[in-house]
Order: C-alpha cells, then sequence, then structure tokens
C-alpha cells in the first residue's frame, strides 16, 4: 500500500513537472502559425533567409518571405498597410519610411508586446542594441517627433541597419607612405594627392549624382563638420558656414574623384572601388561583403576600415532597415516573437555569422563573428559614433532631398555658387515647412 502511495506521488509530481514544461516554453501557443513577412532584396535579408529555418525548428512557427527590390516593396507596403486586414505579419521598412508609416497609425507601438510577460524575453538585453540604430529606426513622436525623448515610442527594431565608415586600400597607402585619415582635413588632403601619385586613380569614390545620391554624400559630411538641416525651430539653416563647408567638402572630392565621379550613383560609387579605380571608400557598412567577395572585387584583401573621419564631432550616418509589426497584421503576438527572436543576441549572432549586419554591440564585438569577419570590430567603434540625426526623418523630407539634390548636383557639374546654391534650398525648404505646419505655434 505505501509503495502504491509512493508511486502515485512520485507520477503526480512527474505530471506536474512535466505540465510546468509545456507550460514554459513561450512558443507552444502559436506552434503551427504560418507568418507572412515582408523584406526587401538586400544583402542583410539574404543572409535571415538562411537563419529562418532555425526559427521555425526552435519555435515551430513557420515562416513565408515575400522578398522584394525595396523600391518595389514600399509600394506594395504602402498598399497593404492601408487595407483593413493586411497580408503581412512583419515587415521590413527603410528608414525614411518610419515617418509615413507611424504618421499614418499603420505601425504598432512595441511596448504592449514589451510588457507582457509571456511574450517578453527577460534575456533579451535591449541596452545591447546599437542606440544610435534604434533611435534612427525604431523611435517616434520623442524630440523632433522622429527621436528618442521623454515623450518617445519604439515602433520597430533595428535590423539590416548601417553606419558609415571609410574604406581604403592598404596596399595604396603602404606604397607612398600615406597615414590613414583620422580627420577630414587629412581625408581631403589625401583624396587629391592620389590621382597625382596614382595617375588614373580617384582619390575617394562618392556618390554625386543628381537627386538622393548627391543629397545623401552631402549629408554624410554635414553632421560630423557640425552642421544640421534645421535649428530647434525647425528654420532651415543648411546654408550656414558648416553647410557652405560640406559643400565644398563633397566638391572637392567629386573633383578629385575618379572618371565620371558626377554621375555616381551608390552602385557606381561602390564598382569604382571595387575595379580597383580609387583609393578611398566612405559609405556604409553594407558594402564589406562585397569587397571580400572574388566574385565581384578585384581588391580583396587589399582594404583596410577606419572610423569615419573625425570632423568638428564624431558622426557617422544612420540607416538602413528596421522591422515592425502592421497595425493591421492578423498574426501580431507571433510576429512579435519572430521580431525579438531575429534581434536577440542568438539571432543578431547568426545572422552576422551568415554576413548580415550585426545591431548589437556584443555581436560586433564576439569572439566568432570576428574570426570570420575582422572588420566588425572596427564597425562596432564606429557605430559608437553612430549620429540618428543626421538627417530629419520627417513626411516632408522626401521634398527637401529631392531640391537639395538636384540643386548640389548644379554646385557639381555646372559650377553654381555654393552659397547661392544653398540660400535657394534654405528658401525654398522654409516654404516647404511653412505650408506642412511646422510654424503653426511660432
Amino acid at each position: 500500500m505505501l509503495n502504491s502511495i509512493k508511486t502515485a506521488v512520485v507520477a503526480g509530481a512527474t505530471a506536474v513537472l512535466m505540465a510546468g514544461t509545456a507550460m514554459a516554453n513561450p512558443y507552444a501557443e502559436y506552434e503551427g502559425t504560418t507568418l507572412i513577412v515582408n523584406f526587401p532584396a538586400h544583402p542583410h535579408y539574404d543572409a535571415v533567409m538562411q537563419i529562418l529555418p532555425e526559427f521555425t525548428k526552435e519555435t515551430g512557427i513557420e515562416v513565408e518571405v515575400d522578398q522584394l527590390p525595396y523600391l518595389k516593396m514600399r509600394e506594395r507596403q504602402t498598399l497593404e498597410l492601408a487595407q483593413d486586414e493586411g497580408e503581412y505579419d512583419l515587415i521590413a521598412y527603410v528608414v525614411f519610411s518610419k515617418a509615413d508609416y507611424v504618421y499614418a497609425d499603420q505601425l504598432e507601438n512595441l511596448a504592449k508586446y514589451f510588457m507582457n510577460p509571456k511574450l517578453a524575453n527577460p534575456a533579451y538585453d535591449s541596452s545591447d542594441l546599437i542606440d544610435g540604430y534604434v533611435y534612427n529606426i525604431g523611435f517616434a513622436g520623442g524630440d523632433k517627433g522622429y527621436l528618442q525623448g521623454a515623450t518617445g515610442s519604439l515602433f520597430g527594431i533595428p535590423y539590416g541597419s548601417e553606419t558609415s565608415v571609410l574604406g581604403y586600400r592598404k596596399d595604396i597607402f603602404e606604397k607612398h607612405g600615406l597615414a590613414v585619415p583620422e580627420t577630414y582635413d587629412e581625408m581631403l588632403e589625401i583624396a587629391c594627392k592620389i590621382p597625382e601619385l596614382e595617375p588614373g586613380m580617384g582619390g575617394l569614390s562618392s556618390r554625386a549624382a543628381s537627386g538622393h545620391h548627391a543629397s545623401h554624400a552631402f549629408l554624410l559630411h554635414l553632421a560630423p563638420l557640425g552642421g544640421r538641416v534645421f535649428d530647434e525651430q525647425w528654420n532651415p539653416i543648411v546654408n550656414n558656414e558648416a553647410g557652405v563647408k560640406a559643400a565644398n567638402a563633397l566638391k572637392k572630392i567629386v573633383d578629385c574623384g575618379p572618371e565620371g565621379a558626377t554621375n555616381f550613383g551608390f552602385g557606381e560609387a561602390l564598382g569604382a572601388f571595387l575595379n580597383g579605380d580609387t583609393a578611398m571608400f566612405l559609405d556604409t557598412t553594407v558594402v564589406a561583403g562585397q569587397i571580400d567577395n572574388p566574385d565581384k572585387s578585384q581588391v580583396v584583401g587589399k582594404v583596410g576600415w577606419a572610423l569615419h573621419p573625425m570632423g568638428t564631432r564624431r558622426g557617422s550616418q544612420t540607416g538602413g532597415f528596421g522591422i515592425g509589426i502592421p497595425s493591421n497584421a492578423e498574426n501580431k503576438e507571433a510576429a512579435f516573437l519572430l521580431m525579438q527572436w531575429l534581434t536577440s543576441k542568438q539571432g543578431d549572432k547568426l545572422v552576422a555569422l551568415a554576413g548580415g549586419n550585426p545591431s548589437r554591440f556584443s555581436t560586433h564585438e564576439d569572439a566568432d563573428v570576428n574570426a570570420k569577419f575582422p572588420h566588425m570590430a572596427t564597425f562596432g567603434e564606429a557605430l559608437k559614433h553612430a549620429d540618428p540625426d543626421w538627417r530629419p526623418i520627417i513626411p516632408v523630407w522626401g521634398k527637401i532631398n529631392a531640391d537639395l539634390g538636384t540643386t548640389l548636383s548644379k554646385v557639381l557639374t555646372e559650377d553654381l555658387d555654393i552659397q547661392t546654391a544653398l540660400d535657394g534650398v534654405a528658401e525654398r525648404t522654409k516654404t516647404v515647412m511653412e505650408e506642412a505646419g511646422y510654424y503653426t505655434w511660432n
């Protein structure tokens, strides 16, 4: 009789333990769910495709991916997010879409998911996420309406984000005894010295084509040289001393660049560096994989990496992609679990080893990641200076950006006076901002 009681007690305890174990699986309730996600055709998301089977293996949640070129992705999202019931449970969005989507109430505020003890992993460690990326990609409603601050909220998490670093030809620098530039003055001096030392080679490859490419290149220099597009009252200050200095820097870079530099978009600027036609490249970290790929690059093993040079301050760019949950998604909680897993320490390391862009400081310091990709340590150091406000992310920015880029192209190709050009941009920008209501409270 006593043995029977003991057996029953043990069996009961085992059942309770098994039940507790089952309850401790945060994914059990969502096992068998199929999530439909929208990702861009982009090197980071190509790496994501490699790790998604691991998520399904761990969670039992299936993932179907609609992967599109990012401009087509934006068009599709614009249609889907406006529906009462959307097709997508999770989307990747390019940073300048944040303002439009949040303003239209099309992205979920993530607070309620991180507050839910059944969904939020206590080991997530949000403080390890790269803060410049988080503020740039994910926050809205805080300072200036699009940054962190006491009134800010989180609507997305950086995933496939980028900063700017300086790539340089180690062999060329060693051949001529050149020191890697640490300041803007040093970088500009070397940029124009290279064509003299290496006839036929440009100094620094940069975007410059009319429109958003020229604007991007200008803004890349504006922040570290101490400038901003607006002051705290939304008055355009792009035409102040710092703005003129940034435009002069861009013009000098283009004048000393490889042949055809005035027409370079991102692809052409990168191509010139990959082909060995230029000694330096100052732009996004996303290019590292291509530079080390012998199928695409003629400079494999010849490129070193350094921080974005110092102007009056450190200020590397922030951009790229984040992931968010549409307000009209069908499977929001399961989508949050996928979002959390992808951006966790485990998921971030997995995607980095697959060739993606890490979103955490710890991943950039990870021994396994650095053994495979030695440049990650330098990229991690650069990210300590990532500037979330290097360009304004406001609904009317597209119109202003186009005007800025078109005008700068005339500076680069027609020798339009820089001060005159920027004064014109500031005047037209003031009109756009006034029409949009930014001076209502002045």
